[in-house]
């Protein structure tokens, strides 16, 4: 077992390497007890988490590699961390990033540096020479950290924190790369404007926008993954999922999506447009407590099946056209007929829309005059380890480009 020590004035924090079985489970558990007297908090179903971690059940794993990490003060779970190494991602930059994510901690500065040296150590001990995070376990997941927007809970698949998280990576060492903003727009504010424009597009361009027909799963699955790959292949930082991991995420999906609410543009029959929103199961997901069964009795399932119907928000988890179409109004179009779907389907809260970098103007610009709000931000933290204090970093073009992939998540 691999064990390091940090002194303090009182009981001194350990850190062990998760090896056991033991060791996992109090590795997925210790979230719930952390938060558990908050209640913006919203719990993930505990196979989920397994899942996650499965090196048989995730394809991430397929390539990548993962190295877990518990502190304890006095014997008690005080912080976890886990260690990634992604190397289709420094593959395709010709760079050696390292990544961190799943962090969770008590507040407690002395547990927080502790896991991040843990998890600095074993990523210098594969070649790597940066730390960056939070990223559960690619930018194709959930990333990013929570520091502005607490008074509501997450929407779906995307993360939270408390709000002391920020100071406690600051005292590892870690700075500032990049914000990701989520923004915000009542679904039942259409504008009249936007579906005049829409329908001129259709029109004029003789575009057809329908949804995907669950039936014709993996044909439709095809469709969506070519525009997946085209319209994002020349983004800063954009490495595509492998056909593995875009199958397993897209059968995770169906579970919970609407079809009404995943739309294929297409001209002369060919795809070259996409628009996804989940409806916000995190309204459910409380209802279950993190479990759908107990004692084999599936009382999580039954309240969580209760709760679905009442669900009247979503998230806008992407929307994307090919290059060669672009600048034609299509994205307008797009945007149009999600905002019609949402309508009809009976959603009548809000979509979240997101997430767009800071600095990207262009984006910015559309959803202001689109009457969204800018509502919440995530940070991503990065630390060079190059130099043995951990030198204050900058944006290098290879972190750049990861970062330029959070405009995925834009609508």
């Amino acid at each position: 077992m691999t064990r390091t020590m940090t002194r303090t004035t009182g009981t001194a924090v350990t850190v062990e390497a998760v090896r056991r079985r033991t060791q996992r489970r109090r590795f997925i558990e210790f979230p719930y007890r952390l938060y558990r007297d908050d209640p913006v908090y919203v719990p993930p179903l505990r196979r989920d988490c397994r899942r996650l971690l499965s090196r048989r059940r995730n394809p991430f794993f397929e390539y990548g590699e993962v190295g877990l990490f518990l502190a304890y003060r006095g014997g008690r779970v005080a912080g976890r961390i886990a260690a990634v190494r992604n190397p289709r991602h420094n593959a395709v930059h010709g760079v050696r990033d390292g990544f961190f994510g799943q962090f969770e901690c008590e507040d407690d500065p002395d547990a927080a540096v502790a896991l991040v040296r843990a998890a600095e150590r074993w990523l210098r001990g594969r070649g790597l020479t940066s730390i960056v995070g939070p990223v559960n376990f690619t930018t194709n997941a959930e990333c990013g950290l929570l520091v502005d927007g607490f008074g509501t809970p997450p929407r779906v698949q995307m993360p939270y924190n408390p709000p002391y998280y920020e100071a406690l990576l600051r005292h590892g060492g870690l700075s500032k790369v990049k914000d990701l903003w989520a923004w915000e727009r009542d679904i039942s504010a259409l504008d009249a404007r936007l579906l005049r424009v829409a329908e001129h597009v259709q029109d004029r361009h003789e575009i057809t926008v329908r949804s995907v027909d669950l039936s014709r799963f993996e044909s439709e699955l095809a469709r969506i993954k070519y525009v997946y790959d085209t319209a994002w292949e020349r983004n800063w930082g954009f490495v595509p999922m492998t056909d593995a991991e875009f199958t397993a995420q897209s059968r995770e999906f169906r579970k919970i999506c609407d079809p009404s609410l995943v739309l294929l543009a297409e001209a002369g029959g060919e795809p070259v447009g996409v628009v996804f929103a989940l409806p916000d199961l995190n309204q459910a997901l409380p209802a279950a407590r993190g479990r759908l069964t107990t004692m084999g009795v599936p009382i999580g399932m039954v309240r969580l099946a209760r709760a679905i119907r009442r669900i009247d928000q979503a998230r806008g988890v992407l929307l994307g056209v090919v290059p060669e179409y672009r600048n034609r109004g299509i994205e307008a179009l797009l945007y149009a007929r999600i905002q019609q779907a949402l309508r009809n389907g009976g959603y009548r809260g809000t979509i979240e829309l997101g997430w767009t970098l800071e600095d990207n103007k262009p984006i910015i610009r559309s959803l202001t005059a689109l009457g969204c709000r800018h509502t919440k931000t995530y940070r991503l933290f990065r630390r060079d380890l190059t130099a043995g204090t951990g030198a204050a970093p900058t944006a290098s073009p290879a972190t750049a480009g990861l970062l330029e992939t959070a405009d995925r998540g834009s609508a």
